[in-house]
This record gives structure tokens, sequence and C-alpha cells, in this order.
């Protein structure tokens, strides 16, 4: 049985194992989601992730454009799910524009957004992004004619009046427990310690990682970057398994590799449409990732006018593809496709698009 183990900060463990137990159909993956965080796939096929980056579901919710952008970002998801048919779907932050939303309880547009997954019975992980729990920001045209939209804030069994549920913003918390109490499918979660894998026989090991934003500062902190040194030390002390990670914001290493002009070799991607927008400091995750040589990639999302993927000392730096309606730019939408497949090791990632097309192939690891 060959593993392959996804992490969470808060100590996330899913194992995905290549193996015969599954149900299996000639010709296909047979996939399910089995007791104590277990996935797995058939013998010698391939692990596919398709990242979903910057949804911002719930912008502009009192306006008529908000719902029909909510709308669209729902079909270029469909449309990714239909065709690429993945594995694990992982939300990259900015999931909703909570700054946006002026109902105490923003988990109705988060369940909105990861509908598409849990439909097709494709089991799922969040990272938080700097929208996700941002404070409620009024918007000026509030304050002319006509004033403040309708809004109706009260929540079933709340002891809390409407009105002051209003506008309060939702936190990071309460938006994660909810997604976790309502979802089986989602793997935003503690794992039991039991279900740590033995390292000689992980395919892979994928952490995820909050970037901050929001009511937090837009950094990985040292003692996240603590964690995952202790962490990795553990699990993989020889760094003999390949580790791929994910957060939000992009660090400041995604400034050194950028693209001046044109996306030219060896960065491999279509659009280089602004600058790098990254965490306002570095608290040593860069460092402890460059000095493992298991590390191949990480990935981020929070530009959207970005989706290369560059190379950084032995490692790629590589953005998401900005698939929701929500939020700025006006470029096509899509999706980044991870696919990990063993014996041998290797890391091919595309970009899927609304349209059905794919591009900017790239192969991170081999």
């Amino acid at each position: 049985m060959s593993l392959m183990c996804l992490f969470l900060l808060s100590q996330l463990i899913l194992t995905v194992g290549f193996g015969n137990s599954a149900e299996q159909h000639e010709g296909t993956v047979a996939l399910r989601t089995l007791r104590r965080n277990y996935v797995e796939v058939q013998q010698r096929s391939s692990f596919k992730i398709a990242l979903f980056a910057d949804l911002h579901f719930g912008e502009d919710a009192w306006t008529n454009w908000g719902p029909r952008q909510d709308v669209k970002s729902i079909k270029v998801m469909s449309t990714v799910l239909d065709q690429e048919n993945p594995d694990f779907v992982v939300y990259l932050g900015d999931v909703i524009t909570a700054n946006n939303v002026a109902i105490g309880n923003a988990s109705l547009y988060w369940d909105q957004a990861i509908s598409p997954t849990r439909e097709r019975g494709i089991p799922w992980a969040s990272v938080f992004g700097n929208h996700d729990d941002a404070p409620f920001e009024w918007p000026l045209e509030w304050f002319s004619a006509p004033g403040i939209p309708h809004t109706h804030c009260n929540l079933p069994n709340s002891s809390v009046s409407g009105e002051e549920e209003c506008f309060r913003g939702t936190p990071r918390i309460e938006l994660m427990k909810n997604e976790i109490q309502r979802n089986t499918l989602s793997y935003s979660r503690n794992g039991p310690i039991d279900l740590w894998p033995n390292p000689d026989s992980a395919v892979a090991l994928l952490y995820f990682l909050d970037s901050g934003g929001g009511s937090y500062p837009e950094v990985i902190s040292s003692a996240q970057a603590e964690w995952f040194n202790r962490k990795s030390q553990e699990l993989n002390p020889n760094s003999s398994v390949p580790e791929i990670i994910f957060w939000h914001i992009p660090s400041k290493a995604y400034k050194e590799v950028a693209p001046m002009f044109r996306i030219h070799k060896p960065c491999v991607g279509s659009i280089n449409k602004e600058k790098v927008a990254s965490q306002e400091a570095e608290m040593g995750i860069m460092k402890l990732l460059v000095e493992r040589p298991s590390v191949k990639a990480v990935f981020v999302g929070h530009n959207h006018g970005l989706d290369w993927c560059c190379p950084y000392e032995k490692l790629w730096l590589c953005f998401a593809r900005h698939t929701g309606y929500g939020g700025y730019g006006n470029w096509r939408r899509g999706a980044r496709i991870l696919e990990i497949t063993e014996q041998p090791f290797s890391l091919k990632s595309w970009i899927r698009m609304e349209n059905g097309h794919s591009r900017s192939e790239v192969l991170l690891s081999s």
C-alpha cells in the first residue's frame, strides 16, 4: 500500500492510498471516502487535485451584479470538475468577500462556494485568504439616497437580536467550524494521531498554511514556520518523501522570480498582468522550504492577474488561476490542476479554462 498524506497547520490529516481496497472498475479510477479520513484510489493511477482560488462569493451581495457573479463562478467550477474529474479539491483562499457580507453569518456564501464539489461527492480542504474574515466595510453609496438596502439579519436559533447580528463580520473559526460540522467530505479538520503515516510508504506530503490577512497580519508567522519544521522532521526526517505546500498570499520570494513583462522560460504561464502583492514580512518559512530538498512546489492565489510557475532555488513557486467572477480583473477564469503519479513520482500541472481548453502545462518534478 502506498500512501499520500495531506496536512494542515491545525494538524489536519488526509491519507490517500494507491491500492486495491476501493471499489474498482476497468479503465476508471474508483474513489471513495473511507472512515478515519482515508481516501483510496486504484493502484498505479494518478491523483488529481483542482485548485479553486479567489472565488469571492458574496461580493456586492446587495446588488443584482453580485449574485450573478456567484452563479458564473459556480459554472466555472462545474466545468472544471466535470472535465477533470479530480480526486480532491483545494479552496485556496478568498472563498468569500467577507467585507461585503452584511449579515453576521457568512457561512451561507461559503456553503454556496463549496456546493459544486460537495454535490459531486469530491472531498476537499480549505485555507483562508485575506478577504475571508475581513470586517464589513460600509459602501459609500449607502450614505446617499436611497440609503441602506433592506437587510435580513435574523439568524436561526440566535439569542442575539437581528439588528446586532448585522454588519459584525464572521471570524475564521466560525466559518471553519460550520464547514466541518455540516460537511462529511470536508477535510479541513484535525485528524487522529494514530493515522500519522509511515514515511517509508508515503507518496507525497501536502501541507496547508494560513498566510493571514483580514483580521490577522498578512504573514506566515515564525510559530507556523517552527511547526512546519518540527512536523516535517517528524514525518519526513530524511526528506525522502516529496512535499507540496499550499497557502493564499505569495511570499516575498515570488517577487524575486516574477517575470518582468512577458512570461519566458524557465517560467511557464499565460498571464502576467500585475505586480506580485506579497506578504508583509518573511518570518522564516521560505528558508525552511529551500533547505528541504523534498519540497517540490508552493501554490498560492491572491493575485488575480497572475497564473505563472517559476523556479526558485530547487523548488517551484506557482500561482493558481483566478476561478471566481467576484473580485477584480476581467481575465478569463479557470483553475490550476495538479496531477501526482507514483513509481516514479512526478508532479505535473496545467490550467483548465472556463471554456474547457487547457494551457500552460508544466512538469514540476519527476
